[in-house]
């Protein structure tokens, strides 16, 4: 599956100051901590959640990449390359259900709606995944790292009707780690992020289904193990380890994931691979709600980005009222929060009419540098362009109005041209 054409990031000139080392929170240690790399010498491996493409991208969506966007930008200024893999869900229950009751063909549905998620993140200015890949071309990974997890003893298949096959809870000693969930919190969400705690013959109510036997009129592919289609964990923990290794430096994805999908996506490369720990950072966006409420396609609430952009708003205006809140944060967004980044955006491109020294944009690019390495402290360094850009300023240095916006498109994706 082909990504998306991938902006121009601009290198910031060595000249003009350092790179801060990157540090962020890692859900499993609950702290925030420098990311380290499992080759020190190669790129920083990260893997991100891809959408479900059962309807457009919406707020919520952007908002996620977004924040992987700083952080591939950030590892870039500190001179590490990035291999970046995302998925995207075209094998899935809402898929085929919106298919059908849309009496529309399931890869038809898919298709359409991951060419408009492309759509939506160039004109983001996202930088794409180098390996953009969909569960239905990966199908033949899936049943191969299904097929070990049964001939280790890792997996077993459902007595019954339908000979589903789960992985055990009790297939790596580590289960639980990367959620920190108790165990009455963890049958709670399953339930409610599909999973199926009540399904009679499972070895315990927290196994999770890796592969779905033959249902008449779904999908189905043909498996040692019998007909059938992968489970939602086994997917990505596939799609991972196939391009990335068992190990690699970064998961994430949206802060709704934790439990169960990526606690399960870890457990089975860790069982797969024998490895103690998937990730060396787990790490999770929060949700965005739309003037206060949560945003969802229950609620008929969505912000799309398509109808944002074709409304003449800015890609640069919507990063920065995305950016405005923590990326860790349950924020909200509203009519108010891109008027006034719209603003914000006029407000820095008038003040390069008068960009003052050199020496003050050194200081800023200095500051942002270290808000961006602190946990993405995006409000930090958007206020701190604020101060900047008010501040009366006596000297105006051209290359000063350079730096500034060769800074805000390296680190931010934001164009002041």
């Amino acid at each position: 599956m082909k990504s998306w054409p991938s902006p121009v990031v601009p290198t910031m000139p060595a000249r003009h100051g350092n790179p801060v080392p990157l540090r962020l929170y890692d859900t499993a240690d609950q702290r925030i901590r420098e990311v380290s790399f499992q080759n020190p010498e190669g790129p920083a491996g990260m893997y991100v959640c891809g959408i479900t493409p059962y309807d457009s991208t919406h707020l919520g969506h952007a908002a996620t990449y977004l924040t992987f966007d700083l952080v591939y930008r950030a590892l870039l200024d500190n001179g590490r390359s990035v291999h970046f893999v995302q998925n995207v869900t075209d094998v899935d229950d809402p898929l085929f259900e919106r298919a059908e009751r849309d009496n529309q063909d399931w890869r038809e549905l898919g298709t359409e709606q991951t060419d408009l998620f492309r759509s939506d993140m160039e004109q983001l200015g996202v930088i794409p995944p180098q390996h953009f890949m969909s569960v239905s071309e990966t199908v033949d990974e899936i049943i191969d790292i299904v097929g070990s997890l049964l001939d280790q003893g890792k997996a077993y298949i459902l007595d019954g009707e339908y000979p589903d096959i789960y992985a055990p809870i009790t297939a790596t000693k580590q289960f639980g780690y990367e959620s920190n969930f108790t165990r009455e919190e963890m049958l709670e969400v399953f339930a409610e992020r599909g999973g199926d705690p009540e399904r009679p013959g499972k070895h315990d109510e927290l196994d999770a289904l890796i592969w779905k036997a033959e249902r008449k009129g779904e999908p189905a592919w043909e498996a040692p193990f019998g007909r059938g289609r992968p489970g939602w964990h086994i997917e990505c923990a596939a799609i991972a380890a196939n391009r990335l290794g068992a190990r690699f430096d970064i998961q994430g994805g949206g802060s709704d994931l934790v439990f169960p999908h990526h606690e399960f996506s870890a457990a089975h490369i860790e069982a797969a691979y024998e490895v103690d720990r998937m990730a060396g950072h787990y790490v999770h966006a929060g949700m965005i709600g739309l003037d206060g409420t949560k945003m969802s396609k229950s609620l008929g609430n969505l912000v799309f980005i398509h109808k944002l952009t074709a409304n003449g708003h800015e890609p640069s205006a919507i990063r920065l009222g995305v950016y405005s809140q923590h990326y860790r944060s349950d924020r909200d967004w509203s009519e108010e929060l891109l008027v006034e980044s719209e603003q914000r955006l006029a407000l820095w491109r008038a003040a390069l009419q008068q960009p003052g020294s050199l020496g003050k944009a050194e200081e800023l690019v200095r500051s942002i540098r270290e808000y961006i390495a602190d946990d993405l402290d995006s409000p930090g360094a958007l206020q701190a362009v604020d101060t900047w850009a008010k501040h009366p300023r006596g000297e105006n240095d051209p290359e000063a109005a350079a730096l500034v916006v060769c800074a805000l498109d390296s680190l931010f994706g934001i164009s002041l041209q």
